[in-house]
């Protein structure tokens, strides 16, 4: 009686489970590919520091390096090997003895361990390249992975410009491959060079005509040199890629490879369209961006895809208006889901009426509809000559002060020094409109940080930099130096901006104008205890999630 009922419950489509959906496996080779790009090199602790950022991010497989390359990369990728638990850690290899066997042992302490082999197949490497024929490429592909099986459980081939080879030789190199014990196979767009529709066609040709592909994973690694790197890296996951390999960023040779980021939010974001998975915990991928960016010194564009900083930013009045009822009118993913804390509306040259009340209530001001209208055409003055309108200027208008005026703090002098190996030290003498003084001195690696931690001791505010950035305004000896930072400040983002012909000045006045909005806001507030700070409270649940900050 009761196996009839289960039976019946588990046949019931109202009782059955939805369908367990299939596992796309996200290869990460920001370490090997993505380090191989001009500016991008990493230290062994760097590339320790960014596997740790990776495992957390839930990547299935990291490719640590190319131990074959150097005994710098060999210790890294061993560095790597012997710290990660969770991820599988791959190495790369040339179809060559050598190279299999120093893969291998640096691949020793790894808990999982895959080392991927890789070797030329299309006709112009084969002849300019390698210099061999289509037979010695089968017998050496076949011979290594026989090799590289031997010392390792987990081994992936990799047809280099596979997408410019002979699709039957492509075929046969496969057959034989897998035959030896090959588990991965993967098909790369090594110069960028294909479409989506082709690639998905040999995906789908491969997948028909290759022997014993049911016992191998199907992988894809496009890289961008076309601009199509995440098109093509999708187009071949319909047709049945399993694997996907990418960077972070998108970082890698030339133009870079597939980023990760939006390989992973395609399949998340239109998983009506796709049906898959990925291990990936995207509220750690804007962490991941910057982690990385830090690392290297390559700063995200900001009109990147998923993370860069205009992926969640709106400035066009007729969006604004759109985000403030309901953010689905021009978002297509939620910030918070790849781990931005909010959308933001940036007060600009477009920016309408909607925009700027919206920042005015939120910053605590009153304003009656009269002064509304003259505060906004003197912001759509100011915002023809600034990129940007911050919350200070917004509260100048309001006011009635100055623009340009600073305070309460101003800054009255600065010093910064540097020690010989790279330390600075920063004085700093503030002076307050009614009459107080401060003095600060702090250390930093550099002077820039010297300074900002001098100014957070000296105003006594729990301040949190999150990004800072610099950079010049012109050219020759009277070029202005800018300088915009972001801060955390009690669970609330503030923006600063100060320019200068001294750069570290520049971040001074920026950080000075991000104490000065708060001291000013907590005036206000002890002045005016009752005022309502709830600025959003006539707004959807939606559009509480729209920061104007």
């Amino acid at each position: 009686m009761s196996t009839s009922l289960h039976t019946r419950a588990c046949n019931d489509p109202a009782h059955a489970a939805p369908p367990a959906r299939e596992r796309v496996l996200i290869f990460d080779t920001t370490l090997r590919d993505g380090e191989q790009a001009p500016g991008c090199s990493m230290t062994r602790v760097q590339k320790l520091r960014m596997a740790r950022v990776l495992e957390e991010l839930g990547v299935d497989i990291i490719e640590a390096g190319f131990p074959a390359a150097s005994e710098v990369d060999a210790a890294a990728v061993a560095a790597v090997a012997a710290t990660m638990r969770r991820a599988r850690i791959g190495a790369l290899a040339r179809c060559q003895a050598g190279d299999i066997v120093t893969a291998a042992r640096a691949l020793e302490s790894a808990t999982q361990a895959r080392i991927h082999l890789f070797l030329a197949t299309s006709p112009i490497h084969r002849e300019h390249k390698l210099h061999m024929s289509k037979a010695q490429v089968l017998d050496t592909a076949v011979a290594a992975v026989r090799r590289a099986c031997a010392l390792c459980g987990d081994v992936e081939f990799s047809a280099e410009d596979a997408l410019r080879t002979e699709p039957e030789f492509l075929i046969e190199v496969f057959n034989a491959v897998i035959a030896a014990g090959a588990r991965t196979i993967n098909v790369p767009d090594t110069v960028g060079y294909t479409t989506p529709a082709e690639i998905a066609a040999l995906f789908a040709r491969l997948r028909r005509e290759v022997v014993g592909i049911e016992r191998a994973v199907l992988s894809t690694h496009c890289h961008d040199d076309l601009g199509m790197g995440v098109a093509n890296s999708l187009a071949a996951i319909e047709a049945g890629a399993r694997q996907v390999e990418c960077t972070v960023n998108g970082i890698g040779e030339r133009a870079g490879n597939a980023a990760l980021e939006e390989v992973v939010m395609a399949l998340r974001t239109r998983a009506d369209r796709y049906a898959l998975d990925t291990g990936i915990d995207s509220t750690r991928l804007y962490a991941a961006s910057r982690a990385l960016s830090g690392t290297i010194g390559l700063e995200v564009a900001r009109n990147k895809a998923i993370v860069g900083d205009n992926a969640f930013a709106h400035e066009a009045g007729i969006h604004q208006h759109g985000m403030l009822a309901n953010r689905a009118t021009y978002e297509i993913m939620r910030p918070e889901d790849v781990g931005f804390p909010h959308t933001r509306l940036v007060l600009g040259r477009h920016s309408g009426r909607h925009a700027l009340r919206e920042r005015i209530s939120t910053l605590g001001l009153g304003i009656d509809d009269a002064r509304f209208e003259t505060v906004f055409s003197e912001f759509k003055t100011l915002a023809e000559s600034k990129r940007e309108v911050l919350d200070a200027d917004v509260e100048a208008l309001v006011l009635g002060a100055a623009v340009h005026a600073r305070g309460p703090w101003m800054l009255a002098a600065l010093h910064v020094g540097t020690y010989v190996g790279g330390a600075s030290i920063a004085s700093l003498h503030l002076r307050h409109v009614d009459g107080r003084e401060a003095r600060e001195t702090a250390t930093g690696s550099g002077p820039v940080h010297a300074v900002t931690a001098a100014l957070v001791r000296a105003s006594g505010l729990a301040l949190e930099i999150i990004e800072l950035r610099v950079r010049s305004i012109g050219l020759g000896a009277g070029a202005q130096g800018e300088a915009v930072l972001r801060v955390q400040h009690d669970a609330q983002e503030l923006r600063g901006r100060g320019t200068s012909t001294d750069i570290v000045e520049a971040a001074a006045l920026a950080m000075l104008e991000v104490v000065n909005r708060i001291e000013r806001t907590q005036s206000r507030a002890r002045a005016n205890p009752t005022h309502p700070h709830d600025g959003n409270s006539h707004h959807d649940d939606e559009a509480r999630h729209v920061s104007v900050a």
